[in-house]
């Protein structure tokens, strides 16, 4: 019996992680879709598709299923048509939220979203109800094996970021939104591709929270990512040490 139990909790843990796997590519998918259609379909000349393929290197999306999304959003029919939303919010203990989203039905997802809210406490507000509350900027990852840090701000400082922030894992090299692409490029034309590539929201500020707070901001947070429509989910807060680590046992 034990055995047999442990074969299930394997195969549902394996259930879980395809599951997982399948959301990640169909958001992947949609971004595709709305870069190879706001420009032309080669990356080389379509900055947004080259991040959008970026960050299906990032989730293993084969090759050839990057290939299939490209053709099919700029073939005869193009498939759905997704349009960009974004939702900003309060979430438990006032935390401020920031929900992206692609969706081809607006009211759906508008009403998914104000529904997580209200089950934990939040409130959706108005379009830049929290958005003056974070930074928009570039971010782009390197592992810390291809350049020293004074080599890797030495180069991102030439190549128009704005700073450089380096670990014992990675260089995180940070721009403004309009240089993105350009210092991208340079450093992926200096160190080859980052790890990772994308325009991000950070918070000015964070709210630190206790367990229980913690525990009901992660919920809702966790509910708006599990959306099909949801792209990304940014929230001003932070979590001790302690409490972070009670959160994930």
């Amino acid at each position: 019996m034990a055995g047999h139990s442990q074969f299930k909790n394997i195969m549902h843990r394996k259930g879980a992680q395809d599951a997982k796997r399948a959301k990640q590519f169909a958001k992947v998918i949609r971004e595709i879709t709305v870069a190879a259609r706001s420009g032309l379909p080669d990356p080389a000349s379509n900055p947004r598709l080259r991040a959008a393929i970026s960050a299906a290197r990032e989730v293993n999306m084969p090759k050839d299923t990057v290939e299939r999304a490209i053709k099919k959003a700029t073939g005869a029919g193009g498939g759905d048509d997704y349009a960009e939303v974004r939702y900003e919010g309060y979430g438990p203990a006032g935390v401020a939220v920031i929900v992206e989203a692609l969706t081809d039905n607006r009211n759906r997802t508008a009403g998914e979203v104000r529904a997580a809210f209200s089950k934990y406490g939040g409130s959706l507000g108005e379009t830049n109800s929290v958005s003056f509350m974070f930074s928009r900027m570039g971010v782009i990852t390197y592992p810390v094996s291809v350049a020293t840090e004074d080599e890797m701000l030495e180069a991102a400082i030439e190549a128009g970021a704005d700073n450089v922030e380096s670990t014992e894992t990675a260089h995180e090299v940070t721009c403004e939104v309009e240089s993105f692409f350009a210092v991208r490029d340079a450093l992926e034309t200096k160190w080859g591709e980052p790890e990772s590539a994308k325009l991000d929201w950070r918070p000015e500020n964070t709210i630190l929270l206790d367990e229980d707070k913690g525990r009901t901001v992660l919920k809702l947070l966790d509910i708006l990512e599990d959306s099909d429509d949801v792209q990304n989910v940014y929230a001003n807060f932070d979590l001790p040490e302690e409490v972070a680590e009670a959160l994930s046992a």
